[in-house]
């Protein structure tokens, strides 16, 4: 079945239906997972490591681990929250190898942290154009402090709910919140007012580079799978 066609046919069907239908051998169906999640992990995975290759590196490491281990996904959470965090603590994991980009103190904070950005600024009175403003959106982000960032791409731009934030970064609600707060504080709440439901738009995840991830992660995949297992 050729993709546009298994897309088509799996519009209505939801994560965990999909899921099942992956656990009974039909291996095709798992690019609809992929479809669906590319431009999420993309934006989590490269909020947190500053690097695009790196990114797709983790987001396929997310997908090949959550399919060898799609036994253990229980459904105490939504599958999109599982598949979500493997993704972050995979980015995570590879930013302390790196020794890099310490960690900032909550507890300790009790400021405006000072964000470097280019020597283009945006005065908040301009008439600035769309993507004038998108692009210092996505410069603003990406460089906040690790633990305010990645709160930020998934409570602002992945609006995920504080709940299952918390879920995906081993938080307590009151946690995100404060981080959240903290890092609008940052950005300057008047950029997020500016932006608004064009703030995805600042993090882009289509075309080859989504087509490159879903075909990486198959190639792994496939030589994981027994030639056995019926591949549908």
């Amino acid at each position: 079945m050729e993709t546009a066609e298994i897309l088509e046919k799996s519009k209505t069907l939801t994560d965990e239906e999909v899921v099942d239908r992956v656990r009974a051998g039909d291996l095709a169906m798992y690019e609809v997972i992929m479809r669906r999640y590319n431009q999420r992990l993309y934006r989590v995975a490269r909020a947190i490591l500053h690097d695009d290759s790196e990114a797709e590196d983790v987001m396929q490491d997310a997908y090949v681990r959550a399919y060898t281990h799609l036994d253990q996904f229980a459904g105490r959470s939504a599958f999109s929250t599982w598949l979500t965090r493997i993704a972050v603590h995979e980015a995570l994991s590879r930013l302390r190898s790196r020794n890099r980009h310490p960690q900032v103190d909550i507890t300790d904070y009790d400021g405006e942290i000072s964000m470097k950005t280019s020597d283009r600024t945006l005065d908040p009175e301009q008439n600035a154009s769309a993507a004038q403003l998108k692009e210092f959106l996505e410069e603003a982000v990406l460089n906040l402090p690790d633990s305010y960032r990645t709160v930020i791409m998934l409570r602002d731009i992945e609006e995920l709910s504080t709940a299952e934030t918390a879920a995906v970064l081993d938080l307590t609600e009151d946690n995100v919140k404060v981080r959240l707060h903290r890092g609008h504080g940052m950005i300057r709440n008047w950029l997020f007012e500016r932006i608004g439901t064009r703030a995805k738009e600042a993090f882009p995840f289509m075309g080859a580079r989504c087509d490159r991830v879903v075909e990486g992660a198959f190639e792994r995949l496939a030589k994981q799978t027994s030639p056995e297992t019926p591949v549908q």
